[in-house]
């Protein structure tokens, strides 16, 4: 491990260089150039593992693993085979991870740094400043199949239901329930360009094109939700929206704050800003008894019911709350009753 020594001292030493993070990392990482063929992909975990944690890099061990995983063509460093994770890197791979290690250093979500991350089972293009997805998400796409299967209810004119996606980001929900659902529809909107072109490039990817319709859409302009009428009334609408209390904006992490669509995090003062117009628009968009299912800040459960029960023009009702993985409660469902609206259908 003599050799490990060396070359871990040198890069903590650099930390104080001129020239910043950047030319830190990469002066640093090149002056050893020459042991390049003497460093396995385990002793580079631990090399940079040390820096990062050295310059406050949240999950620093699982940073390193998953770059260097990367560079080596796999997705996750335990899924490498044994010799792989032994054998000495390249020159060039040295090269390929001291580069994103850099971006790391600069607070870049890994997803951003790895170009592509997986949501339930599928492999997702990601690309600054769409938001990335996280886990609790699965969990809503999970609930959602679940009510799917379960439901007696008659779906869509081709077996499957007719889905809305308020809000697509990289098209995570709308592609995993097109994937899982073989007869659904998907309408996919959203406000930000390149939030509709990473959709479009993910839908094209995994060959679902066929099955989505992908609409640059505000859905806090008057009248914008016309243009989805002639798609028919929906079975289910389904969104992550923007729902962060403004107040809690700046006390985001970096990789948040620096990387990620403000427009993509940030509800309004009490965090209902988009919440609100989905609710207001959506039961002239629902068929009867259809259903949102909203994921949220776990203080809105309370405010969305109280919302809903002032305004009993709109016959929706909260029907469930679920609580995500560390027991939050993050997910709503909200059903229509009644005849479905008419006013917005003629006009």
């Amino acid at each position: 491990m003599e050799l490990g020594d060396r070359m871990l001292r040198a890069l903590l030493s650099g930390l104080g260089r001129k020239g910043g993070t950047r030319g830190w990392a990469f002066s640093s990482w090149q002056s050893y150039m020459p042991l390049a063929g003497l460093l396995s992909a385990t002793e580079v975990v631990s090399h940079w593992t040390a820096v990062f944690e050295k310059r406050g890099i949240p999950e620093a061990q699982a940073s390193s693993e998953y770059i260097v995983a990367h560079v080596l063509g796999a997705k996750t460093f335990q899924s490498l085979r044994p010799v792989l994770r032994t054998q000495p890197l390249s020159p060039w791979q040295l090269q390929h991870v001291q580069k994103l290690s850099s971006c790391r250093l600069q607070r870049m979500p890994v997803q951003y740094i790895l170009g592509e991350w997986d949501f339930q089972g599928l492999s997702l293009k990601m690309a600054p400043p769409v938001f990335i997805p996280r886990p609790e998400t699965e969990e809503l796409v999970e609930w959602v199949l679940k009510e799917v299967t379960q439901s007696s209810c008659p779906m869509g004119a081709q077996g499957g239901p007719l889905i809305l996606e308020v809000g697509c980001g990289s098209g995570a929900i709308s592609l995993s329930l097109l994937s899982q659902l073989p007869q659904s529809r998907v309408i996919a909107v959203d406000k930000g360009e390149a939030a509709i072109c990473l959709t479009q490039e993910n839908a094209q990817r995994l060959r679902l094109l066929d099955r989505i319709q992908i609409v640059p859409l505000d859905v806090t302009l008057e009248g914008s939700w016309s243009h989805l009428l002639p798609w028919g009334p929906m079975d289910l609408v389904i969104s992550n929206p923007p729902y962060i209390f403004h107040q809690d904006m700046e006390q985001l992490a970096p990789e948040i704050h620096s990387y990620e669509d403000p427009v993509a995090l940030d509800g309004g003062e009490e965090g209902m800003d988009i919440i609100t117009h989905i609710l207001a628009l959506a039961p002239w968009l629902l068929k009867d008894s259809g259903s949102i299912f909203l994921e949220v800040d776990p203080r809105h459960p309370e405010l969305v019911g109280s919302w809903l029960q002032s305004r009993p023009d709109l016959s929706l009702d909260l029907v469930a709350v679920r609580k995500d993985f560390c027991g939050r409660p993050r997910f709503l469902h909200i059903r229509r009753s009644g005849p479905q609206c008419g006013c917005l259908m003629e006009a």
